[in-house]
């Protein structure tokens, strides 16, 4: 138990804190550029940390790319109904 208490002092648990910014809604893998600007913005008037930036900048860019996904199973779902034809 003394152990812990002393583990605990010297490299305490990380906690991240919560931030909160205006971020543009990401229905389109297009809208992640507005929303990349939005992150720059707050970075840049000192809002945000530059690591904290590029946290969520990251999160970004994963969920760019389940857009992007999505979208192009909708195409490809799209052109296999559409060669079904008479």
């Amino acid at each position: 138990m003394a152990l812990r208490l002393c583990l605990d002092r010297i490299a305490p648990p990380r906690k991240d804190a919560t931030l909160v910014f205006d971020l543009p809604t990401m229905t389109t893998a297009r809208d992640a550029v507005t929303a990349a600007g939005a992150v720059l913005g707050v970075v840049a008037v000192g809002e945000l940390t530059p690591t904290e930036g590029a946290h969520i900048m990251a999160l970004i860019e994963t969920y760019r790319r389940t857009l992007e996904t999505t979208e192009l199973e909708a195409r490809v779902a799209a052109l296999e109904g559409g060669g079904d034809g008479p």
